[in-house]
């Protein structure tokens, strides 16, 4: 058994200290929130937590500002910081201030709880036998730490308190019922069933009976009053799947259950009250339906009261890694081999594009667990032993790798850049790749100045004076015959 302590969480961002306070509870802590320094300080007696953790951005001061003084009063106290000021300098501070640990926004549940063990002294105490965190199916059953995964987190916590209806919308494979999952099982409905439905899967004529019951007699097989998906969920959550395939003639008969709060059964004359949360997903464009006559307006209105819409994985490729690893620690904890990933093998998950989004990701990993011969997946066994099509990361997604590139650089010169103020840093990007393309082009043209600047989008005047102002010969860039 896990140990477990006091936490005190402190962020002005309603919407963490709500999913971090849940999940941590979840896993056995006492947990409270604060939303200032102030509230903190406050809590900090009255409490007595074990972990810290604080925002260093409060509305009333810097969140790191006292952290030395109170760890004076409080050595036993662990402070694990947290800041979306992602900089060397930032995590120089805390370290100065005593802090435990220091985390950046986006961060991963995953990394907070183990965290959370370490400073309570537990080591991988919220951690499987294995070595698998258990966090997000036991807490929010979500991983990424990416800026469209951050949002996704901020708006279930949103919703977590009230009954508004949702509708989950995102490419098949995304995770939707996880997102439903999540509502649900953090929100005032956790106590009560959860139940899901896939309009896709059942076949048209059944679609009424499964969703509101049938009684005996009322069609062919029918032996025994039968309750429907509404009355199975009721105080609990009834999760519509797939939401766009649902014939009109049922979403006719689903709006006026969703206007009434009741309903009758197949055969039966007695409404029954119910009272469900309705969480709606669908990978089809509703808008586009209704223009059809294929969905009603109405009902979709009924139901996207508050919209969640989930990224596609290759639109967060910065959790391809963290989520690759949290499913080979999942297929381990279910008596899978423990594996890890190469460097290579990583690169190559990165460059795929991934069509069936995070499902796809996730059978990829289950497979490599077992097919992979050494503890270590190398590239090879990813190219060689899959049915998939697995581009070489050196020749995959040229754009999607010069955008990382760009990206870790202006991180990097983001970090080294603080009290530098004017250091021109679009100038500085510039000068290190306008060079390449303008070498490149022309090289590609034999040096043909007039051929180079119309590739470019260029006049033949501007090209001249770039090739001045960066020393560049066009003479020398010819291709060598």
């Amino acid at each position: 058994m896990s140990a477990t302590g006091a936490i005190l969480v402190v962020d002005d961002d309603p919407a963490i200290c709500v999913v971090v306070g849940e999940a941590l509870r979840r896993q056995g802590h006492k947990v409270k929130t604060a939303s200032s320094i102030k509230e903190r300080g406050a809590l900090l007696e009255s409490f007595a937590p074990d972990v810290l953790i604080t925002d260093v951005m409060l509305p009333d001061g810097d969140g790191l500002d006292g952290v030395a003084e109170i760890l004076e009063r409080k050595p036993d106290l662990s402070v694990i910081v947290l800041s979306a000021q992602n900089t060397l300098n930032t995590a120089i501070r805390a370290t100065e201030k005593g802090a435990f640990e220091y985390l950046p926004k986006p961060f991963d549940l995953n990394e907070l709880a183990r965290a959370v063990g370490d400073a309570l002294g537990t080591g991988k105490a919220q951690e499987g036998e294995d070595g698998a965190t258990g966090l997000p199916h036991d807490g929010l059953p979500l991983v990424g730490r990416s800026p469209a995964m951050q949002e996704v987190y901020r708006t279930i916590a949103r919703v977590l308190s009230n009954d508004l209806s949702i509708l989950v919308l995102g490419e098949s494979g995304t995770g939707k019922e996880l997102v439903a999952e999540a509502i649900h099982s953090l929100g005032q409905r956790r106590t009560k069933p959860f139940v899901a439905i896939n309009m896709a899967a059942i076949p048209r004529e059944l679609i009424e009976a499964e969703l509101f019951g049938y009684e005996k007699g009322a069609f062919t097989g029918a032996q025994a009053r039968t309750a429907g998906k509404f009355e199975q969920a009721q105080g609990g959550t009834l999760f519509l799947d797939e939401i766009g395939d649902m014939p009109m003639e049922a979403q006719t008969r689903l709006l006026r259950v969703l206007q009434s709060g009741e309903v009758t059964t197949v055969g039966g004359s007695k409404p029954v009250r119910v009272n469900v949360r309705i969480i709606a997903a669908t990978n089809k464009d509703l808008p586009k339906l209704i223009e059809e006559n294929r969905f009603r307006q109405d009902l979709y209105y009924r139901l996207n009261v508050v919209p969640i819409a989930l990224p596609a994985l290759r639109e967060r490729r910065e959790d391809v890694i963290l989520l690759a690893r949290h499913f080979l620690d999942r297929a381990a904890l279910e008596g899978l081999p423990r594996k890890a990933l190469s460097d290579d093998a990583a690169q190559l998950l990165m460059a795929y594009h991934w069509p069936g989004n995070v499902r796809e990701l996730q059978n990829l990993m289950q497979r490599l667990a077992v097919l992979s011969r050494e503890n270590v997946i190398a590239a090879d066994v990813l190219r060689n032993s899959l049915p998939l099509d697995m581009v070489p990361a050196d020749h995959a997604a040229p754009a999607d790798q010069l955008g990382q590139a760009v990206r870790e650089w202006a991180k990097r010169q983001l970090g080294i850049g603080i009290g530098q103020p004017n250091r021109a840093l679009h100038d500085d990007l510039l000068a290190l790749v306008e060079p390449i393309l303008l070498q490149e082009t022309l090289a590609s043209v034999d040096g043909n100045q007039i051929r180079a600047a119309g590739l470019l989008g260029i006049n033949r005047n501007t090209l001249r004076k770039k090739l001045t102002d960066y020393g560049l010969d066009p003479l020398q860039l010819r291709v060598a015959e």
